[in-house]
C-alpha cells in the first residue's frame, strides 16, 4: 500500500442527516480502513455513514470527495455505475443474494446492461462465462451456475455476493460485518479473499464489531462512538498492543459520557 497515494474516497468534515456531526477520513488504493464500534455504544453510527456514501442518508455539512471531485450521490445504483462504489451487506440472504435466482443470475445483476443484447435479451453465454471466471476466482463452492443461491451454505453465498461486485470492476469495496455467522476457516478463506484484493491495489472500508476480525484485516482502525471519530489507531498488528489501545479510546469515551458535569454557581 502506496501512503503517500491520492485518496478513493474522503470524507471531508461531513456532518449527515443521521446525527453524524465533521467526519474526517480518508482511504487510498490498497488500504483496508476499518470502522469499528461496539454494539450498544450508543449508536455507533458506522452503517449509518455508509449510507451517506450510497446516497441513502443525506450529507447536511462538508463533503464526500471520490477521486479528489466533490459528488453528491443519489442512489447506490449511481454510486455504483458511476462512481465504481460497491457495498457487500451484512445482512446477505435479503441484501446480499436472491436466493431464489441462479447463481449465475446472482453473480451478473451488477452489469446486466453490459450483457444486454437486441431487445433487452440477456446473452446466457456471456452471463455464464463472467459468473464461471468468478465462481473459480474465489473458490465458489457450487454443484452447478444455475442452481438457486438459496442452496449455498452462508459463507459462498457472502462470495457470490461479493462476486457481484467484482463483476462490476468495483473500484471502493464496503464490507459490512462480512463474517457474522459464518465458521472459522470459512472466515479465514474470506479474509484471505479481502487481502488478495487489497494487494491488487482495491481500497477496502470494513466494518466490523468483531475485534479480532479488524485488527487481523485493517490496515487503520478508525473507533466511532455516538456517529462521531472518537479516535484512529495505525495497525502495527500486534493483538494486545492494539486491542489495549483500542478500549482505552472506548473506555475514555465512555467514561467521558457519563462523567457528571460540573454545577455553575
Amino acid at each position: 500500500m502506496d501512503t503517500s497515494a491520492a485518496p478513493v474516497l474522503s470524507f471531508d468534515g461531513v456532518s449527515t442527516a443521521a446525527g453524524h456531526r465533521d467526519i474526517s477520513l480518508d482511504v487510498r488504493p490498497g488500504e483496508i480502513v476499518g470502522l469499528y464500534g461496539l454494539y450498544g455504544l450508543v449508536g455507533a453510527g458506522r452503517s449509518e455513514l455508509v449510507k451517506a456514501v450510497l446516497g441513502l442518508d443525506r450529507v447536511t455539512g462538508g463533503e464526500i470527495r471520490v477521486h479528489g471531485e466533490p459528488v453528491r450521490i443519489a442512489s447506490p445504483r449511481q454510486a455504483l455505475h458511476r462512481f465504481g462504489i460497491g457495498c457487500l451487506t451484512e445482512n446477505r440472504k435479503e441484501e446480499g443474494v436472491f436466493l431464489d435466482q441462479p447463481i449465475a443470475r446472482n453473480i451478473t445483476v451488477t452489469v446486466w446492461k453490459r450483457l444486454a443484447k437486441a431487445l433487452g435479451f440477456i446473452s446466457a453465454r456471456e452471463e455464464r462465462d463472467v459468473a464461471h471466471d468468478l465462481v473459480e476466482g474465489l473458490g465458489i463452492r457450487i454443484a452447478g451456475l444455475d442452481r438457486h443461491a438459496g442452496e449455498l451454505s452462508g459463507g459462498n453465498q457472502q462470495k457470490v455476493s461479493l462476486a457481484k461486485w467484482l463483476a462490476a470492476d468495483t473500484r471502493l469495496l464496503i464490507v459490512d460485518e462480512p463474517t457474522v455467522g459464518v465458521d472459522v476457516r470459512t472466515k479465514r478463506a474470506f479474509h484471505e479473499l479481502l487481502w488478495e484484493l487489497a494487494r491488487d491495489g482495491l481500497p477496502i472500508l470494513l466494518i466490523s464489531s468483531d475485534l479480532a476480525e479488524m485488527i487481523t484485516l485493517a490496515d487503520r482502525v478508525v473507533v466511532m462512538a455516538d456517529h462521531r471519530i472518537r479516535g484512529e489507531v495505525d495497525n502495527d498488528r500486534d493483538y494486545e498492543r492494539m486491542s489495549g489501545r483500542i478500549i482505552r479510546i472506548i473506555h475514555d469515551r465512555a467514561t467521558s459520557a457519563v462523567r457528571p458535569r460540573a454545577v455553575e454557581a
